[in-house]
This record gives structure tokens, sequence and C-alpha cells, in this order.
């Protein structure tokens, strides 16, 4: 068998409408006419294999198909239905039924189908309506009815739209009408009552459009064509992108959302045309149509019981504006659509069975929000083929217009580090059901949207350490203004597995600043801190899992020194903190000590005193290192680095001996000193440092100095300085520095 390859380069992933051309397509000629037709995307491309040539595809459109019955009789407008002319005593026709009528009428053996459909529900209609005769009533009250045409002259069958009979007749259409492609598509029945997936607006209307009654207003163009050469022309047009001039018609030629620049209106497009000068090919608009009923809404719901109705569609998830570029609300967004692209050459029963699956898995859930769905992608939760979804939101414009717009691309690929986001998942989705309140702060929301935006990001993007440091610098930022009494009831950052250090680690001498700052406590035992400062930021519960709250606010707790207004002036607050809670202890100690292999180094600190450092990006990081597990914390999660050579001042290395933890041997243990700290925070060095010179004097540790000073700036930043713990063999090389005698001691 001959198989030929069309390039139909009339679809394209964007916009939905030319996406569901596509889909259209393949299905029409996969059901009616080729069962061994493929169907592929190519970059920007629709690709079709199938048996029938160029000339056969367009005799199969022009002559043999046969139209999907799409009827939506629980719509007013869906051709079913008319309206009482009170000055002529008679049926007024609307567009929609007028083009119904015509097609059963001149269709012939093509809308047999549709005939049958259309025949059952004329008959079932009646017994659900009352009789009226119309001549009596007023406009008010005749612009409340669904009018049947059943019966003759003024007394016929109505369907009040504002009681409860609209709503017993509209159930009994429903369940009538769930065997029919469309019902399938465009219902979903949850819990007694029917919702509506979002492709689909309302049950098939789009504010003014009711797209059944506009599919009949289309095919009466094609199937009884009054120019049969620009039909053909059309087609082409349509399937191929040939150039064609005229259009059969521009009274149906508005599609809603699925195709935004074609929805008309001020501003919609360039020029000064009207909202009535919309034109579209009507094949284009068939096509749609045929390809939206293969999103069926049964499938998923089936697989899902406990997912939201709106949601059950395929590949549906509830909004969220993360990972695009908008400044819109997200009231204003019904909910997203990610319709996927696959380069394998699929059968229509396998594309059934894709859109039949419709989910994005997490672990035994289904992914519901965008967030979640990009965890999906990037732990390869979609199978088949696909390897891009284009993401579409439906906003809403103009009350309950709504309009398809693309979002973005998002690409299937494997994330080694996806996993990481399991921590903040819970977290995140708290903090996106506050920032969406009616009162929520707006510091909140463009913080959550940040936080959201910083995931996406890293889950959509090749692995950078920049990336995820960006995820942990907007959680720090959400804590802070959780500091301040904001968002408190989605809880601190919760705790991270200690891969998160190996996901951000880099060369910087901020990331290892922050990580001995993060790691800070006591002490540590069997590898599990004790008093991480942690509680320093907010006032936490023991554990560092919950705030301590009283009347739903943050309790005033002394132990929280950090204002987060001034970093410098944080850390110092923090050293000065840790040596009075240790003084009332009746110990003599800093009590700041790090994780295995975490402690700070002398170059990075010699750095941090001359003021190279990013304090903002080392403080964010270490409020979201402070959140590690550090009870499961190893060397091997922490990458090696080079030393520079540079060293610190030795009158801060002087300072800087007389703040330890422990002592740095079993002759020379120096007790700290908090005049030290204090004298440095008021900008007297000069003080500090005769005090720490004469420390070391005394337990044998001669310093090159006798005397020295800085000025009150610099004395601030060096208390801030001793907020990073070290480890005990990097006392010892200060030491050494300060008095090289000590070398043969030590070595000895």
């Amino acid at each position: 068998m001959t198989m030929h390859l069309h390039i139909v380069k009339g679809c394209a992933p964007a916009p939905l409408a030319n996406y569901l051309k596509a889909l259209g397509i393949l299905r029409l000629v996969g059901e009616q006419a080729d069962p061994q037709a493929r169907g592929w995307w190519d970059g920007e491309r629709f690709c079709l294999l199938t048996k029938l040539s160029k000339q056969d595809l367009e005799t199969f459109f022009l002559e043999k198909y046969e139209p999907t019955p799409l009827i939506a009789p629980w719509n007013a407008g869906s051709g079913f239905y008319r309206t009482w002319d009170a000055k002529k005593k008679k049926l007024r026709n609307s567009k929609n039924a007028a083009a119904l009528d015509e097609l059963l009428a001149k269709g012939g053996p093509r809308v047999q189908a549709l005939q049958a459909a259309v025949d059952e529900i004329r008959q079932v209609l009646p017994k659900y309506c009352r009789r009226v005769d119309v001549s009596t009533l007023e406009k008010k009250q005749l612009e409340k009815l669904l009018i049947i045409p059943h019966g003759n002259g003024p007394v016929l069958s109505v369907i009040p739209k504002d009681d409860s009979g609209k709503a017993q007749v509209q159930q009994v259409l429903v369940r009538f009408s769930r065997s029919t492609p469309f019902y399938r598509s465009a219902l979903v029945e949850a819990e007694e009552k029917i919702k509506y997936p979002w492709m689909w607006g309302s049950g098939g209307n789009d504010g003014g459009i009711d797209y059944t009654g506009r599919f009949f207003e289309n095919l009466s163009l094609v199937l009884i064509p009054k120019d049969t050469k620009l039909n053909a022309a059309l087609l082409r047009n349509a399937l191929f992108a040939e150039h064609s001039t005229g259009y059969l018609s521009k009274a149906a030629g508005k599609v809603g959302q699925f195709f935004p620049t074609g929805a008309g209106g001020a501003n919609i497009t360039t020029g000064t045309g009207s909202q009535h000068d919309t034109h579209l090919n009507p094949w284009d608009y068939i096509f749609l149509l045929e390809g939206a009923v293969l999103f069926s809404s049964r499938a998923t719901r089936t697989l899902d019981p406990n997912a939201m109705a709106r949601a059950s569609a395929p590949f549906a998830v509830h909004a969220h504006a993360a990972g695009f570029a908008s400044t819109g609300s997200e009231d204003a967004q019904r909910g997203e659509q990610w319709m996927p692209l696959w380069s394998q050459p699929l059968l229509l029963s396998e594309l059934q069975s894709l859109l039949g699956e419709g989910r994005m898995q997490l672990a035994r859930e289904t992914a519901a929000r965008p967030i979640d769905a990009t965890r999906a992608i990037s732990r390869l939760g979609v199978a088949r083929g696909v390897e891009a979804f284009v993401r579409y939101g439906y906003l809403e414009r103009k009350g309950q217009s709504t309009l398809a717009v693309p979002l973005g691309r998002v690409q299937v690929r494997h994330h080694p580090r996806a996993y990481l986001i399991d921590d903040l998942a819970a977290w995140m989705d708290r903090l996106q059901r506050l920032s969406r309140g009616e009162n929520a702060p707006a510091r909140l929301v463009h913080a959550e949207r940040r936080l959201a935006d910083a995931v996406f990001a890293a889950l959509t993007h090749d692995h950078t350490p920049e990336r995820w440091q960006a995820i942990l610098l907007a959680a720090a930022e959400i804590e802070s203004l959780q500091a301040s009494g904001t968002g408190i009831d989605a809880g601190p950052i919760p705790a991270l597995r200690p891969d998160w250090v190996s996901a951000v680690a880099d060369q910087s001498a901020e990331f290892r600043l922050a990580l001995a700052l993060g790691s800070a406590a006591a002490s540590y035992f069997e590898k599990k801190p004790s008093d991480p400062i942690r509680h320093h930021l907010l006032p936490l519960e023991p554990g560092a899992r919950r705030f301590q709250t009283a009347e739903k606010r943050l309790v005033n707790d002394p132990r929280v020194v950090v204002s987060g207004r001034d970093p410098l002036r944080d850390l110092a607050a923090i050293v000065e903190r840790r040596l009075i809670e240790a003084a009332q202890r009746g110990q003599r100690r800093s009590r700041l000590v790090a994780a295995a292999g975490c402690g700070a180094r002398l170059d990075d600190l010699a750095q941090f005193l001359s003021g190279a450092i990013d304090l903002d990006r080392l403080f964010g990081l270490a409020r979201a290192f402070m959140t590690i597990k550090w009870d499961q914390w190893s060397r091997e999660h922490l990458p090696r680095s080079r030393e520079s050579n540079e060293m610190p001042d030795e009158c801060w290395l002087a300072v800087r001996l007389c703040c330890l933890p422990f002592a740095i041997d079993d002759v020379h243990d120096i007790p700290a000193d908090e005049r030290i700290v204090r004298l440095l925070i008021a900008g007297d060095a000069a003080r500090a440092i005769e005090i720490a010179r004469q420390r070391l004097r005394s337990v044998g540790i001669r310093p090159p100095m006798y005397a020295g000073t800085t000025d009150p700036e610099t004395a601030r930043r060096w208390a801030a300085a001793l907020a990073f713990p070290i480890h005990q063999q990097i006392a010892e090389t200060a030491m050494k520095l300060l008095d090289p005698s000590k070398k043969g001691l030590l070595h000895a």
C-alpha cells in the first residue's frame, strides 16, 4: 500500500484553534477514511501519514465527510429553540436554528447521524415542557421563555428560563445526551451537579457564542456551498495554508476563545475594524470542534474520582500565574490546559489512549497545579513519546468571555533534582491559598509569585545552581515576611533534605558562608544540632517546625533578635545574644558551632571583612539553610572548592580567637568575653582589640601587634563576622598566624 505524507501547514501548536484542527483532521480521516492514518508534530508543523493522496484527501472532505452530531440541547443557542415575534405573531428563527434546519433538509446522507440525534432530542423535549399562549404574554415575560417548535399558532411548548422548570429539563437533556460525543467532552457530572470543563466555557457557551450552533452555521456553508470552487480553495487553505481569496460568509466567523485574535472587539488586533469585522475559514471552525471532542472529561474523572470536576479534563490544571510574564490576577483565569506535542507517529486509537489517560502523575496523585505539572513532567510522568506541552490559560475578559492564551511551551525532560520540590510542595500550596484570599497583602502575593516562578524556571530549564538558589531566596523572602506576621498560617519553611545543598552549591564565598551560618547551633551530638540559631530569626516551637502563636499572632519572643532590615546588625545581634545566653548558663563560650565540614574558611571571612560579599544573598541562603535536616548531613553533600591565600586582618583574628565555642587545644583555652562584641558594635575597635590582645597573652599567645584600631563601620562588620562558626583546625591556623612560635608546639 502506498502511503502519502502530508505536511498540514494549516495546523500549528498555537493558537489553540490551529492545534485542535490538527487533531480534528486526524480524527476524521482515522474514523471515516483510513484507520491506519497516523499523525505527529514536527516542530511547528503537523504531519499526516495516510493512504489518501492529496486529491483523495480533498475529495474525502468535500464529498464524503460526515459531521459528528455535536449537539448541546441544554443551551439556549443550540438551534433547538425559537423566539416569538409578537408583532407578526409567529416564531422567529435564530441563525443557528435556521442553519440546523437547512442542514437537515439539504445535507443528504452525510448528515444522517446528525438527523438521528436531533430527532431524538426533539421527541423528548415536549414531554417536559408546558403549553402556553404566548400571544397573551408581555415582552419581558417572553424574554424569559425558551420556545420549542411544537404545535401550531400562539399556543406553544415553552421552558421557563428562571425557575426550576429549566433546571429539571436541562437535567433530563443532559442525561439523555450522555452517549453523544459533545456531552462526553463538554460536561462533567459530579456530586449530583453539572460542571463544565474550561475548554467549553459553560457547557458549550463562550459569552454570546454557542459552539454547537456556530458549528451548524459553518457546516451549512461547506456542505451546501453556493460556490464550490471557493469551498475547495478554503479547504486547501485550511489543510495546506494555500492562499485563498474570499470567504463564504463572515456571519459565522467568530470562534471565541479558541482563536483570540479572531474574537473581535476593540484593540483585539491592529487597524480600525470593529468587533464585527472578523472572518474565519469555516473549515477551520469545523476541524477544531471535531478535534476538541477528543478531550473527553469522562476518562480522567473515572481514573481520579477525587479530582475536582472542573480540572478533570485531559491535562487540565488549576490556574496559577507562574512561569509566564503577566501582571494579571489569577482571579481572571478559569484554569489551564496543557496540550501535548508528540513526535512519534500515532494512530487515532493511540492518540485517544493518550488523551484518555489525560493526566500528569505525581506518585499516586494527579498533578492539579502548574507547578505540580512541571514536577510530573520533569520526572517523565507522561509517556507515549510526548516531547513538550503547550500551556494554555483560559483568561476571562468582558465578564464571562474567555480567551485561550498560550502561556509558553514546556519541554518534557528528565530532571534529576525534581524530587527536591517535594519538600516545599505542601507549603507552597498553603501559601497559594493564602495569597489568593480577598485580604491577602500585596507583598505576600508578589512573594508567592516569585517563589512559584523560581520553581517553574528550575524545573523547565537546564540545571544551574543559580536557578535552585533562586528558589531558596524566594522562600527566605516569604519567611522574612512571616516574621512581621504576614502569612503565618502557612507555617515556616519546612525541613529540607541535605541534597538541596548540592543543588545550589557554587564556588562563591556567599554560598560557603551561608552554609556555615545556616548550620550554626549551640552544639552537635551524634550529628544532631542542639538549639540552632533559627530561633533568633523567628519565634519557633522546639524543633523549629511551627510558629509560636497566641491569638493567631506571633508571640513576642526575646530570643528573636533579627529584624531583617540590616544584615550586619542582625549578625552582630546573634553573636551578642549567644554570649548573653551562655553567661546565663554560667558559660563563657560563643555557642556557635557549624555542622561537619561547614565551618567558615579564613579566605571567605577575609572577603566578608573587606565588604566584597553580597549580604542579602548570603543572609537569604543562610535563612534557607537553617531548615536543612542537619541530622542527615554528610560531607558528601558539600562539593570541594579551592582556597585562596587571602587572610583576614591580624587584629580581627585576635578578636576571633577570643569568641570561640571550644578550647583551641589542651593548653590554649580562651574564655569568651562579651565586652569585645559590645565594643565592636559600638564602633570602639581600639578597646576591643586591646582586650583581645590581653586575653591572648594570658594563655601564652603573643600576637604581633601592641595596639590596633579601625573605623566604626568596619568595627561593626568585625562583630558581624563573628557569627560565622569556624572549626577547631581553623582556630589553630589563626593562632599560628598570630604567633608563629606555636607551629612547633602544635606539631609536637
